[in-house]
């Protein structure tokens, strides 16, 4: 008996999740590994969202909430908007889902038809593609290497668009890269799409308030208010919250396709978790303290890896400029032989190799389409991240370089 259908043969299992898992298995084995692979705050909720929520919950809001939201959280998300992005929106074009992901999917499912392009800037969120992919879409990836700053460039978006290109898709700051763009990077994208203007853009701004060294966020279309029209905002309370495990994300964008959006939803979930919405609403309303203090733990951790990884040679990692994670390059270590003779053949050899030398589970970069690299995140401690990099440090000098055989 066949129980999957054909469309799921192009969706690959999520390459954190996968590392992960095999980092459970060796732990659970007895061995003392140290978990890399899976991006999410190392924090608690703040005390002040937990007790709102379970407030709300006594208070017996506990029924069905409305498809694309409750009237509170969607009121803070305008207020969020206006306040942190110069951003004005009605009720009506905002979204609330279960996660940022459920935003992403629901608006490709509204809108994609066979075949219609989406251009993804690799290194991407893996899931980005599979999305793309289960719903007949067609992505096109654009390699934005490490000498761009992991960035688009106009020029590499202009030469990416064709007739059938429905949405770009920027993820600002970046994950796995940390990449981010400024106002003026921004505006001259902006440029592209003015002259494309059946081409939507999708800003995943999730990781919005994890950004490094005083660097002001723009967003998308606060730097090219006059595409609001082409424009969907996606983001969420996972990251800059610690509530990862709430599943609340939220879309803000034209109101035609917002309601296109509700319509999947409802036939999908039936919206997001009552009592978790009245949580975000006191994220999102409340004090900001934590998030600034969140943030400034992930700089120095961020900074801690980016001095670490100068001291490895063979390694090489640009500072990120937000989120939490280091793309690192590892091609010197491409073609080395591992101690048992076995060949560092690519990044998922590597990255297997630091999994069974070091303890050490990191996902490689053909996980996000720009080899080679490894992904490790840096939401962990800095006592974590400094024996993560000794024992990193350790298993690549036991590697014989690639020429260098006796």
């Amino acid at each position: 008996m066949i129980y999957a259908a054909t469309r799921l043969n192009v969706v690959q299992p999520s390459a954190s999740a996968a590392v992960s898992q095999n980092a459970k298995a060796l732990k659970a084995a007895g061995h003392d590994v140290i978990d890399l692979g899976l991006g999410e705050p190392d924090f608690d909720t703040p005390a002040h969202i937990v007790e709102g929520a379970f407030a709300a919950a006594k208070a017996g809001d506990t029924r069905y909430p409305p498809t694309d939201g409750t009237a509170a959280l969607k009121s803070a998300v305008c207020e969020k908007f206006k306040r942190d992005n110069g951003l004005e929106f009605a009720a009506r074009e905002i979204i609330v889902s279960n996660g940022a992901k459920q935003v992403i999917f629901d608006a490709f499912m509204a809108t994609l038809e066979p075949q219609s392009e989406v251009i993804l800037c690799a290194p991407y969120f893996g899931q980005y593609k599979d999305m793309v992919l289960i719903l007949g879409g067609a992505p096109v990836v654009v390699k934005c290497p490490a000498e761009t700053g992991f960035r688009l460039t106009p020029d590499m978006l202009a030469a990416a668009i064709t007739p059938n290109t429905k949405w770009l898709l920027l993820n600002l700051p970046s994950n796995p890269s940390g990449a981010s763009y400024d106002g003026d990077q921004l505006r001259a994208l902006g440029d592209v799409i003015r002259a494309n203007p059946h081409v939507l853009v999708m800003a995943d701004e999730i990781y919005e308030h994890i950004t490094f060294d005083s660097t002001p966020f723009t967003s998308f279309l606060t730097a090219n208010p006059d595409l609001r029209d082409q424009v969907l905002i996606v983001n969420g309370v996972s990251k800059a919250y610690a509530m990862t495990g709430w599943r609340i994300g939220y879309g803000a964008g034209p109101a035609g396709l917002i309601k296109a959006m509700t319509t999947v939803q409802s036939q999908i979930s039936s919206g997001a978790c009552s009592i978790a919405q009245a949580g975000a609403t006191v994220a999102l309303n409340g004090p900001q303290t934590e998030v600034s203090r969140f943030c400034a733990a992930f700089e120095a951790r961020r900074d801690l890896v980016v001095n670490r990884v100068a001291d490895i040679e063979g390694l090489t990692l640009a500072p990120p400029d937000g989120a939490f994670y280091a793309y690192i390059g590892c091609a010197d270590y491409i073609g080395a032989t591992a101690p048992d003779g076995s060949e560092i053949s690519d990044d998922i050899a590597f990255t297997a190799y630091l999994l069974s030398e070091a303890k050490i589970a990191a996902v490689p970069g053909s996980a996000y389409d720009l080899s080679p690299f490894f992904r490790i995140s840096t939401a962990t401690t800095e006592a974590i991240l400094n024996t993560a990099m000794d024992r990193i440090t350790t298993a690549l000098a036991k590697l014989t370089p690639k020429g260098k055989l006796t």
